[in-house]
């Protein structure tokens, strides 16, 4: 199964004339099989009513549903897991909540974040940020693909790249060592997020 794992932002998908359902949908009929929920914007309703919707979609096409930080969202639509950051709630507390049979991910940016995870209850790792991105201003963390190397070599978990990834680096991303590439702009900014994903794929797999 391609690892390729897209992360959502429904400002970027309305600034390419699209809703995010719609998004999560065709990303999910191109072969898309693990996505993340991350809105810092939206009301708590609205982020339930869109969840319940993705999740709705994430299930048709047998697809991974991930929510990022909201606790109470996985918890209240039944998601497969949580996704947390280095500020967010601590995933020790996470899997008290969640229970032992939820996915939970970690975003790690550096060598000590790793050491400092070493040997916690998590499923995955994300590793951030490899590339600059127009949401990123701070350039001094960037981890470039020899960071990213760096840290997969130091840990057994799954990990999946993100920051900047596209269809023009996604290779050689994925030769860094990774499991997997998350990419945000990438679909939910694409004329066709269908198209987007399927040539995602295709470069992830040749």
């Amino acid at each position: 199964m391609n690892r390729l794992y897209l992360v959502t932002d429904s400002a970027i998908a309305r600034q390419a004339g699209h809703t995010l359902p719609f998004v999560v949908e065709e990303a999910c009929r191109a072969g898309v099989r693990w996505v993340q929920l991350r809105e810092k914007d939206l009301s708590t309703r609205a982020f339930l009513d869109l969840g319940f919707a993705l999740k709705r979609i994430t299930q048709t096409y047998n697809a991974t549903l991930i929510i990022n930080d909201r606790v109470d969202i996985a918890l209240a639509i039944d998601a497969d897991g949580v996704h947390v950051g280095q500020d967010d709630m601590p995933h020790e507390i996470v899997r008290s909540l969640v229970g032992p049979d939820k996915i939970i991910g970690l975003s790690i940016n550096n060598l000590a974040e790793l050491e400092a995870a070493r040997g916690a209850d998590l499923d995955y790792l994300g590793i951030a940020t490899v590339f600059p991105t127009g949401t990123k201003q701070d350039t001094s963390s960037l981890l470039g693909l020899d960071g990213l190397r760096a840290i997969c070599q130091q840990t057994t978990l799954p990990t999946f790249a993100i920051g900047g990834i596209n269809a023009t680096n996604i290779q050689s991303v994925r030769q860094a060592g990774v499991s997997g590439a998350a990419v945000v702009s990438a679909i939910c900014g694409q004329p066709s997020p269908y198209e987007a994903t399927r040539e995602l794929i295709h470069l992830t797999n040749s």
